[in-house]
């Protein structure tokens, strides 16, 4: 493992309690950061990322025991359920929405103004392919993704200047509990789409992520960093 220097940063991380959030905190530990998880399942500090209440008072809690958030990784999601447009249900629309992309906008509306307040931040949200390219029967999760790059964009040019940067990936499929979700027609179109014919690792997400939460990434900011296996057409 290649390690960047993270030493001093203190990061939070949504979802951080498994699958590629948890290989995130891990990579982030490595490299010397501090890190603080946001999870629902948490035991120490659950979170959920979908309450405005309970965002702003992890903030506040985040703040009086690291003293400063360096690094934010949004990266709790859920997948919602496999079923045609016309037949998904409104409120399981509104529930992936809800958790995908407003947590997302919560998490940042609660921690950029700190970020502002010290000249420096890095935000890296945790988008996917089937927001650049929609997944046939996944229309909650595949809108709710690309908002999430559509909202890295719109604040990354706002913070350009602040010293705060802005950037999200956007992975292929990883295995991990998010599978449980999701049909195997689903997973299997997913495997058929990638070129090189594999998932991606958590491990390969979290590389990406951990260079862009550190100082090393300097003049990206607004940008989409693909990791999909050849999958991604533009």
């Amino acid at each position: 493992m290649n390690r960047l220097d993270l030493r001093g940063r203190m990061a939070v991380v949504t979802g951080g309690s498994q699958g590629i959030g948890a290989a995130i905190v891990e990579r982030m530990e490595a490299s010397g950061a501090n890190v603080r998880v946001w999870d629902i399942a948490a035991k120490k500090d659950p979170v959920d990322v979908s309450d405005p209440a309970a965002v702003e008072k992890a903030t506040a809690r985040a703040l009086t025991d690291l003293g400063k958030i360096d690094v934010l990784v949004n990266n709790a999601g859920i997948a919602g359920l496999n079923s045609p447009t016309v037949e998904y249900a409104l409120d399981e629309w509104e529930r992936v929405l809800k958790v995908n992309l407003t947590g997302q906008f919560l998490c940042c509306r609660a921690v950029v103004p700190h970020m502002m307040k010290r000249n420096y931040g890095r935000i890296v949200n945790i988008a996917s392919i089937a927001g650049k390219e929609g997944n046939p029967n996944a229309v909650a999760y595949s809108a709710s993704k690309a908002g999430v790059i559509a909202l890295t964009k719109s604040l990354g040019k706002e913070l350009a200047q602040t010293g705060v940067l802005v950037n999200c990936v956007t992975p292929a499929a990883a295995k991990t509990a998010i599978f449980e979700q999701m049909t195997k027609q689903h997973i299997d179109y997913m495997l058929a789409k990638i070129p090189m014919n594999r998932f991606v690792t958590v491990d390969e997400i979290a590389s990406l992520v951990c260079w862009l939460a550190s100082e090393d990434c300097s003049f990206s900011t607004g940008a989409v960093f693909d990791i999909s296996g050849g999958r991604a057409t533009y």
